[in-house]
């Protein structure tokens, strides 16, 4: 099932996407669907009237987080070589363990919406194309192989980024948590939907140019082994949305870098879930 936030004559609506139509479900906002609805739940919820897609507009499916979103930085072994290459003393790991920071989200951007440069503030704007996995229920101190009981579904993130502000400050939240840096969407995919694991193909374009393809079986962390880890001694809760890392081809790994301007198209893909296409204002 592909789950969305839409607006529709004015209001805000949760809706299942079934071949082109937008299927209302009775939940105020997909936060409270996923915290009170499983998976298995949803496929028999009495639907109320269905829409054409093209008759409302998407929004991100979890427009305002309840936390900060978790994510994890060079969990790609090619994109944590091109970003050591960019500023070693930046990006280097010093062990062979998971780099998470947060990302402050006030509110998501939509698919579709521009993305602000922020010109003034950053000279260094770029894009990575991420799986974002949902978390379904509260999850405390979880063994590795039961993981899958607690993903609810996954979406498409792009993790923009401020890589003067990122590398100056010497952590990441500042330049990753910029008004409309946390592009989601255009859909939830619920985790019934693929294997888990996910072995999902990943990439992104930039003005129609392909920069990043991957695949998320290609993660040095996996998806279970981040549940395990993040939820030993801190309690996960519903709709805690985990970023999990981006493959090589952002700007920063060219040489020359290749970073965005106003009019560039950022369009970031994963198989199944769909594609994510915001423009640079």
């Amino acid at each position: 099932m592909k789950l969305v936030t839409c607006l529709h004559e004015g209001k805000e609506r949760v809706g299942a996407l079934m071949d082109g139509v937008v299927v209302f479900l009775p939940y105020p906002d997909m936060n409270t669907l996923i915290e009170t609805a499983s998976v298995a739940e949803l496929q028999t919820v009495p639907a109320e009237c269905g829409v054409p897609l093209e008759d409302v507009t998407l929004l991100a499916p979890i427009p305002r987080p309840r936390q900060d979103v978790i994510c994890l930085g060079m969990n790609y072994t090619d994109h944590a070589e091109e970003s050591a290459r960019f500023n070693a003393g930046a990006f280097t790991k010093e062990e062979a363990v998971a780099v998470y920071f947060s990302k402050r989200v006030n509110e998501a951007t939509a698919p579709e919406a521009p993305v602000e440069s922020h010109q003034g503030l950053v000279d260094s704007l770029d894009y990575e194309v991420e799986l974002a996995v949902i978390i379904g229920k509260a999850a405390r101190d979880v063994k590795a192989e039961d993981a899958k009981d607690y993903v609810f579904g996954y979406t498409v993130l792009n993790d923009v980024s401020a890589r003067n502000l990122q590398t100056r400050h010497l952590q990441w939240y500042f330049g990753k948590s910029l008004d409309g840096f946390t592009p989601m969407g255009p859909c939830i995919l619920t985790a019934d939907e693929t294997a888990f694991p996910p072995a999902l193909e990943v990439s992104s374009r930039i003005n129609g140019e392909l920069r990043q393809h991957s695949n998320t079986e290609r993660l040095i962390t996996s998806i279970p082994a981040i549940i395990a880890e993040l939820s030993r001694g801190m309690t996960l809760l519903p709709g805690t949305i985990i970023a999990t890392g981006t493959p090589a081809g952002v700007g920063l790994g060219f040489n020359p870098p290749q970073y965005m301007k106003p009019g560039d198209i950022m369009e970031c893909t994963i198989e199944k879930i769909g594609t994510l296409r915001n423009p640079i204002v």
